[in-house]
């Protein structure tokens, strides 16, 4: 279903109830501004313009597309950093009389984004009751794990059942009021502890403990959580692990009320890492490390399937790259320089991308492996088996993973451009230290990945790219958003580009497909997301895929509007221009329809129409391409990115116009570049540039290559 995925969940309380919950409530303005007919919104203050001469009409549906899925744009999570980050950094908008409006919410939410010790970035979904740094789902309960929840979590569809704690042991500890926050603890006695009633859980499915809870008196202790299991009923040192104490609190008099300031602290705790968290768990324990009179407050305490994304480092470094390039904001640089690189050290640390040469994920329930298995005919569901990795949040990408290997790719092209631009430029200050990279390193650690990923991905039967789990398996139901972004991100070598725009296009079918030829466009606005029926290759928790009909869902025969510029962009590259804005043209008289009948919502709410059902704001469905589908923002960007063949760079900019025959000239204005508001045109083999040189620019250093030549005027 897209990033967000719609599916059903059960939950236990007085048994099992069948509940819907979606998660991507972002904004319900967002998503109010995302239902709009374009005609019904104003283009913020000198919005880019698009011309080609002798087609106005479809220029200006281009336009009318950007526009309206600029509205609700901007940073939004790392999940979509590169994406949104290259698409809304380049216009030169004013938004409330500001024109760096939009690069100052960008620089606050890079620098502003989580990372843990370790270097993992988080992945800043909104929560639920699942890893505290991951994706909101699967839930404990789906799981299988168990939890104790005091208070509401605060997000609609995500909600456990609460709970009381007068089954609770404590040990050195008085039990207060459960009040709207949680559960209020008294700690008198050093080392207090406070212990759940009984319980038994596959530790297999619970990798994973967390903690809200705001403490006094706790600050730089060490607290431990103990175990029991069937094989060992007694708590003891060998089946524990330490955490931090937290703070939170403030206590006024020996029998002040607490005051809970903030937002509650949500503690990780890797219990699967230790060797005793083996077997079937049976009671825990809280052992809090205060060596006088404490307070805690708990909100909840619950097993979590490890739910954090694998593509997270990759996506907000070549976030941050983007923003750079485009604003050539040095003091940003400066201060996220480590942070880059200890992020993209995590990556190559973390999944042992030198030695595998491809992102290696054995993170819980990562392996790559289904949730679903047929044995024998029969269906069986894997608890804790094929967790989402990345934007596709019910397929099991992990194990081998092949689009988290592609993103890891190109942030090594773009960090060695970087650590380059860096080391030529001593004027800018900016650290070298030891986690500093080597370029010709990071390029050659990508040839690597490039090398190892075309043979180990490269399925020989259908000729396209696959995925591969920890059994060395490979997963192939026709993924044409991976296949696509290896053509556009260069990972894909020419062989198997070329392979893959014969499938793509229709000169080749494949054996054994759900949707060949020019079905694969069945949807007018871009390809399925998938060619092959898949009713296997799920997380367990999507667990009848067999009774939603082909196309009906997002990722089995569906398809996002935002990767039609993937497709774009690697029809561009394969067979050229005219082949792109051939499949633009379908994609523009397709928007022309939509917007004639009222926008996206009313032309498909009838679904009888068989123009397919869309997903979004808690409705299932195939399509996506408004509301949480904020990548639908990519398809005008072939505009700059593609036909005008503009890449931001440190120095300016390079071009590299490829323009269909039919074009005379192309012109996009309201470019915004380091200091610099460009208005370029493209005629024959001419470049012109008209630049509005603001104050504190610095000159633009611009590039092109023969026959293409550069004029550049100053107003």
């Amino acid at each position: 279903m897209g990033a967000f995925g719609m599916w059903y969940n059960a939950i236990a309380r007085n048994g099992m109830r069948r509940s819907r919950a979606l998660g991507g409530c972002l904004c319900a303005a967002t998503f109010f501004l995302l239902g709009l007919h374009a005609a019904e919104a104003e283009a913020p203050e000198g919005f880019p313009v698009f011309e080609v001469p002798g087609f106005e009409r479809e220029m200006g549906l281009m336009r009318d597309l950007f526009r309206l899925h600029y509205e609700p744009a901007g940073p939004l999570i790392p999940l979509w950093e590169e994406w949104m980050s290259m698409s809304t950094l380049w216009p030169a908008v004013e938004s409330e009389g500001e024109l760096d409006r939009m690069r100052h919410r960008w620089a606050k939410a890079l620098a502003g984004r989580g990372m843990n010790t370790d270097g993992y970035v988080h992945t800043h979904q909104h929560d639920g009751p699942a890893h505290s740094e991951g994706w909101p789902f699967p839930l404990w309960a789906q799981a299988g794990g168990i939890g104790w929840h005091f208070a509401p979590l605060g997000v609609p569809g995500y909600e456990a059942p609460l709970t009381t704690p007068e089954e609770w042991t404590l040990q050195g500890a008085v039990p207060g009021e459960l009040l709207t926050r949680g559960w209020h603890v008294r700690l008198e006695e050093p080392l207090a502890s406070i212990a759940p009633p009984p319980f038994a859980i596959d530790s297999g499915v619970a990798p994973w403990l967390r903690l809200n809870w705001w403490a006094e008196g706790l600050a730089g202790t060490d607290c431990w959580v103990e175990w029991t299991t069937d094989q060992a009923p007694e708590f003891g040192p060998e089946r524990r692990m330490a955490f931090s104490g937290v703070g939170g609190l403030e206590v006024e008099g020996d029998e002040g009320t607490p005051n809970i300031g903030g937002r509650d602290q949500r503690t990780m705790i890797p219990v699967f890492r230790h060797p005793a968290w083996r077997g079937t768990v049976t009671g825990l324990r809280l052992r809090f490390g205060n060596t006088g009179a404490a307070q805690v407050v708990i909100k909840a305490l619950h097993t979590a399937s490890d739910t954090r994304h694998n593509i997270n480092n990759p996506n907000w470094v070549r976030g941050c790259c983007h923003y750079f390039l485009w604003t050539r904001d040095l003091a940003f640089l400066r201060d996220q320089i480590g942070r880059m690189r200890k992020a993209m050290h995590f990556m190559m640390d973390e999944f042992q991308t030198r030695a595998r040469h491809c992102v290696y994920t054995t993170w819980p329930g990562h392996e790559g492996r289904s949730g679903i298995r047929y044995i024998d005919g029969r269906k069986e569901l894997v608890r804790g088996s094929g967790v989402g990795s990345n934007y596709w949040d019910l397929l099991p990408f992990g194990g081998e993973d092949a689009l988290a290997t592609i993103y890891f790719y190109d942030a090594l092209g773009m960090m060695a451009d970087l650590e380059e631009a860096i080391a030529g430029h001593p004027e800018w200050a900016i650290p070298l230290g030891h986690d500093a990279f080597d370029p010709a390193e990071l390029r050659e650690h990508a040839q690597e990945l490039k090398a190892y990923g075309n043979k180990r991905f490269w399925n020989p039967e259908t000729d396209r790219f696959g995925t591969v789990d920890l059994d060395g398996n490979l997963h192939d139901y026709g993924f044409t958003f991976l296949n696509n972004e290896a053509v556009y991100y260069g990972f894909a070598d020419d062989a198997h580009a070329r392979a893959i725009y014969d499938w793509m296009s229709g000169r080749r079918l494949v054996e054994g497909d759900t949707s060949t030829g020019a079905d694969i466009y069945h949807w007018r606005f871009g390809p399925r997301s998938t060619t092959r029926r898949n009713i296997e290759y799920y997380f367990w928790g999507w667990s009848s895929p067999e009774s939603i009909g082909w196309g009906d869902q997002v990722q089995d025969g569906g398809a996002v509007l935002g990767f039609s510029f993937h497709d774009l962009m690697a029809r561009l590259k394969q067979a050229g221009p005219d082949d792109a804005w051939g499949r633009l043209v379908e994609i523009l008289d397709w928007f022309e329809k939509v917007q004639a009948e009222g926008g996206y919502r009313a032309y498909y709410a009838d679904p009888a129409r068989g123009r397919g059902s869309l997903q979004g704001g808690n409705v299932p469905g195939g399509l996506g391409m408004d509301r949480e589908f904020f990548e639908s923002i990519l398809v005008p960007q072939v505009m700059l990115y593609g036909f005008m063949g503009m890449r931001p760079t440190p120095q300016g900019a390079e071009l590299y116009p490829r323009l269909p025959e039919a074009w005379e000239e192309l012109r996009i204005n309201r470019i915004y570049l380091h200091r610099h508001i460009l208005d370029i045109r493209v005629r024959g083999t001419a470049i012109e540039i008209t630049d509005q040189a603001l104050p504190g620019a610095e000159p633009l250093g611009l590039r092109t290559a023969l026959p293409f030549t550069i004029d550049l005027h100053t107003p």
